[in-house]
């Protein structure tokens, strides 16, 4: 395990939990809780196009598959453990199978995006089409547009009566991101990051080296699915119900403005700009006179053009550019004094 690593997660957890007593003076933990989980659901998208460069217009079908998992498993089991385990291991496996269709069979870039998009279109219908009794998993039944209601919500192991909601939930989802976020840092540390980040770089002269690019991608994408329906079984636990929406164009649009504006290329990044923007939506949602829709396209639109790097490069730049004048400042000063010393 690299020293650097280690060093980082001390750091990180350190600002963690002054973070995590910190926030709920300003916002409150309901609202803290969907923030976190759209954090989360942002880093996964960022883990794959940022670090992998798989631009996946669909990342909402893994994050609605995590959910209708939770809910079809909980309602089945009657408890939340494996219902959660469910809602991570069923997106991955979808996305494993879906990964290996398309990096073996030699798709562009552009054929990525557009059968991801279309898988998305596809769950969306089906879902959505599922309002007959026919249509049932066990004792759960999909209820189409209506969604599925009822199920158990997050619960301690073994004790199904014992809730985690309320504070706790809020805990539990600042804990949980807080894990995948160093289970990433710690993934691309390690040699399989380094490589997935050099075929994002040059798929073919990683290929010519003998990395087997295509597993290595199909991997990298069947873990941003998992993370991604985390996310979904989480968002399940907060809402209390899971509806075709999940699967809607407009919330896979929203996750890629995330990754941009936050800083795409960065693990930090798709975080911040979930965490913000999300939280921009609910404010805005309190009002009528402006359209949401119009909000989130021109801020795209003014990071685009003035921020193209996203809001955490363009601080750490900043950062790095003031240090380092000070820097330079500090060494010229030691220089003359040494010169009048030697004088």
């Amino acid at each position: 395990m690299p020293k650097s690593w280690q060093k980082e997660s001390v750091i990180v957890i350190a600002i963690a939990l002054i973070l995590v007593y910190a926030l709920p003076f300003a916002i409150n933990t309901f609202t803290l809780s969907i923030l976190l989980i759209y954090g989360m659901l942002g880093l996964s998208l960022g883990l794959i196009w940022g670090f992998g460069g798989i631009l996946c217009f669909g990342q909402t079908a893994f994050f609605g598959l995590g959910a209708y998992a939770y809910a079809i498993s909980a309602i089945n089991i009657g408890e939340s453990t494996l219902p959660l385990i469910f809602s991570i291991l069923v997106p991955a496996a979808f996305a494993a199978l879906m990964g290996a269709m398309m990096f073996y069979g030699r798709l562009a870039d552009v054929y990525l995006g557009v059968i991801t998009l279309v898988v998305t279109l596809i769950l969306f219908k089906f879902i959505n089409s599922t309002a007959s009794p026919i249509y049932v998993i066990g004792e759960a039944r999909l209820g189409g547009y209506n969604g599925i209601p009822g199920f158990q919500t997050l619960n301690i192991p073994g004790r199904p009566d014992d809730y985690i909601w309320g504070d706790a939930f809020y805990y539990f989802c600042f804990a949980a991101l807080v894990i995948v976020y160093l289970l990433v840092s710690w993934l691309l540390r390690s040699s399989f990051g380094r490589i997935a980040i050099g075929i994002r770089e040059n798929d073919e002269r990683m290929s010519l080296m003998g990395y087997d690019t295509r597993a290595r991608k199909t991997v990298l994408f069947a873990i941003g699915a998992a993370i991604a329906g985390l996310a979904g079984g989480l968002f399940a636990n907060w809402a209390e119900i899971v509806t075709p929406g999940l699967f809607s164009l407009g919330q896979s649009a929203e996750i890629i403005i995330w990754c941009i504006v936050g800083g795409l290329g960065t693990r930090l990044g798709p975080i911040i700009g979930a965490a913000s923007l999300a939280y921009l939506k609910f404010l805005l949602g309190q009002q009528s006179m402006i359209d949401n829709t119009l909000i989130m396209g021109l801020i795209l639109v003014l990071f685009v053009l003035f921020l193209p790097k996203g809001i955490v490069p363009a601080i750490s730049d900043l950062w790095a550019a003031s240090f380092g004048r000070r820097r330079k400042r500090l060494r010229k000063s030691r220089r003359g004094t040494r010169v009048i010393s030697n004088g």
